[in-house]
């Protein structure tokens, strides 16, 4: 089981930069921030662009994958973000994971820039699109597109990812339409589990059961082996903050790895509000499950 690490971006840099540096002292197999113009509680609270951070994170380390925990088409374009994620991908040197989602209704993201409210099956066919561009975008030199949500026409993607034939796509999905996306597209797939419809930890857990038999059969219909798509949970997308304790962290990467993940995401520890802990158990967590750089 690889254990990666989720950093808000709501630091200014000078307090944030140690903390990246930290994640691959640690020996976190990943680290990732979240793509948000703003974010439930903390929407009026600093917060920084998610994909300059990584830029940054990408200068103050060496070797440790960098990703985004997930772009969404709410507030991104293909083709600008395309250009973004090739200047990440070269000041990585290739270490670019690229987390991509249909993106949540109804939050700040969703109404900020005064965009039209979409059903689901809308939302699915945009993200549906957004994937597929972004993909082709990565991969090709130049590319045109006429879809119904986005078009390019002949973008160019010079020089090309460092990473051939493009950095990997991690596609978050939590239904039945968007795994069949993640299924085609996806190098690998990302689940919140019933994410702010379950009750109980316990409740949580049989929707991230239930959803990992939906995405075995979502990859069955794409011709896909399971073996072939690694899977990323979010483990504090549940009403338990992993790293509440110890053993709370052990239970959570034990009962994930019997479900068949192959990773697992664990948020830095706050000092009070979302994710709210004591970064000893951060240490702990990273003796117990890392393997320290260097």
């Amino acid at each position: 089981m690889r254990v990666g690490i989720c950093i808000l971006p709501e630091h200014r840099w000078t307090e944030a930069a140690p903390r990246w540096r930290a994640a691959e002292d640690y020996g976190f197999a990943h680290a990732w921030t979240y793509d948000h113009l703003g974010w439930r509680s903390l929407v009026d609270e600093p917060w920084f662009d998610a994909i300059a951070t990584l830029i940054a994170a990408a200068t103050v380390t060496r070797r440790i994958p960098l990703g985004t925990f997930v772009i969404s088409p709410n507030v991104r374009h293909p083709v600008t973000l395309a250009r973004q994620l090739l200047t990440l991908d070269d000041v990585s040197a290739g270490r670019l994971l690229v987390g991509i989602g249909a993106g949540g209704g109804g939050g700040y993201d969703d109404s900020v820039m005064g965009q039209p409210v979409l059903s689901p099956g809308q939302r699915v066919q945009r993200f549906a699109e957004f994937v597929e561009l972004t993909d082709l975008l990565l991969r090709q030199p130049v590319t045109s597109f006429h879809g119904r949500w986005y078009t390019a026409v002949e973008a160019r993607s010079f020089p090309g990812p460092v990473r051939r034939p493009r950095p990997p796509l991690l596609v978050a999905a939590n239904r039945p339409r968007a795994m069949a996306v993640a299924a085609r597209l996806g190098d690998a797939w990302v689940t919140t589990g019933s994410f702010g419809m379950a009750d109980t930890q316990e409740a949580w857990w049989e929707g991230v059961a239930t959803m990992g038999r939906q995405f075995d059969e979502a990859l069955h219909a794409a011709g896909r082996e399971p073996a072939a798509v690694e899977r990323h949970l979010n483990l504090d997308a549940g009403p338990q903050f992993s790293l509440a304790s110890m053993e709370c962290c052990r239970e959570a990467i034990g009962r994930a790895a019997e479900l068949g993940f192959t990773d697992v995401v664990v948020h830095w520890p706050r000092p009070a509000g979302v994710y709210a802990g004591d970064e000893r158990i951060l240490d702990a967590v990273a003796t117990e499950y890392c393997r320290p750089s260097g």
